[in-house]
């Protein structure tokens, strides 16, 4: 039911091929990120033609409201959000980890008083895995502990000691065949604990692993060190997901390294704001400059804002305040991380992803590519 097969290979970036039950799936890709069963926005067939392969959905939100009972009855998200393709959920570990003084962490799980009414609410192991099997999401993550940066060493490893009695328990509670189970490898960027979570976590042999607690406030310069470090240790023949990334940068520099799965809101935020993505970086069209500019976004861009908006509406309606504008920019959005993930994968193909991820840092950085993101090609055998 849940089989990954990696098809090429161009260092240690990779190609590969997941089934999962509702449909297979190309990786690299990233993942759009619907937190409360949608993609702010835009609709399920938009979401198809932008070329997005799984949808992410938020165990936290989507347990306050419309609760996981009500979602379950409705069909589960396949039927309920009318999206039938893959579709993975969170633990809501990580949104219950940003609540701060709202949340009280303890062996049992964690307590929280609910953001939109002041409920106290507790979420366990047991219970995320309960809620994400209502929720009935192809790929579903264990409940983890997600330190802040900065975290003294002394916590960090506490907190993912934790994280391995409790992704123990998750595996206890799933019932669900036809759910695959990621755990999660935490440490921060302590090397050290990164390296001692990563082994104890692949001991438990899930369907996928991800790589959690990163973009969280370091520095690149202390997160590319343990993306590699972990994707050394995390398994070769099974999907390797980095959570909660999604600049474009991070998305080349991690495949170079060996990273399958990416998910983020940063592409629908930035363009509720009206910041559009571009191989050059970000155009802000909220800029008077654009009032008067008559091409698209990016004349290389197939989405439909790019063939049939020119910059100049779109600022229009920016800064008019105008729903179409968070609308189509998003989509651009979404459409531009999903063609770059595209032609990551057809360069590992052709077993040339150096040349692709070079062009791109020139395009993006041009001739000042930051030291980060050359370590993290050279580490992938990408750097000459």
């Amino acid at each position: 039911m849940f089989e990954f097969a990696i098809t090429a290979e161009s260092g240690r970036a990779r190609t590969g091929l997941f089934q999962t039950p509702h449909g297979a799936v190309q990786t690299p890709l990233f993942m759009p990120v619907g937190t409360q069963g949608s993609v702010k926005g835009i609709s399920p067939p938009e979401l198809i033609a932008t070329g997005s392969q799984i949808i992410l959905g938020n165990t936290y939100h989507l347990l306050l409201r419309p609760g996981p009972e009500r979602v379950r009855a409705l069909g589960g998200l396949h039927k309920f959000a009318a999206y039938q393709g893959p579709w993975l959920t969170d633990s809501g570990g990580f949104q219950v980890m940003s609540l701060g003084d709202l949340r009280k962490i303890s062996e049992q799980g964690v307590t929280f008083r609910s953001h939109l009414n002041g409920d106290l609410i507790e979420l366990s192991p047991e219970t995320s895995v309960q809620t994400q099997e209502a929720l009935g999401a192809d790929i579903v993550m264990a409940f983890d502990e997600c330190p802040p940066h900065p975290t003294e060493p002394a916590y960090l490893q506490a907190s993912i000691e934790r994280t391995l009695r409790w992704l123990e328990r998750c595996l206890q509670a799933k019932t669900r065949p036809d759910q695959a189970l990621f755990a999660i490898a935490q440490g921060g960027v302590d090397l050290r604990l990164r390296r001692i979570s990563a082994e104890a976590t692949v001991a438990f042999d899930t369907p996928g692993f991800a790589i959690g607690g990163l973009a969280v406030g370091e520095s690149k310069e202390g997160m590319y060190p343990a993306v590699e470090l972990s994707t050394r240790i995390l398994p070769e023949r099974k999907p390797r997901y980095l959570m909660g990334v999604g600049h474009p940068e991070d998305l080349v520099a991690s495949v170079a390294l060996g990273v399958d799965m990416f998910d983020c809101v940063y592409p629908t935020r930035t363009g509720r704001f009206g910041y559009a993505l571009t191989p050059e970086g970000r155009l802000n069209l909220k800029l008077s400059r654009y009032l008067d500019d008559p091409r698209p976004i990016d004349l290389e861009c197939d989405c439909y804002a790019c063939t049939h908006y020119s910059r100049a509406y779109l600022s229009h309606l920016v800064r008019a305040e105008e729903m179409l504008a968070p609308r189509m920019v998003s989509l651009h959005n979404l459409r531009y991380l999903h063609r770059l993930m595209e032609a990551a994968r057809t360069a590992i193909e052709a077993n040339n992803y150096g040349e692709f991820a070079r062009d791109f840092a020139l395009r993006r950085f041009g001739h000042e590519t930051p030291q980060w993101f050359t370590r993290a090609l050279y580490e992938g055998g990408h750097w000459n």
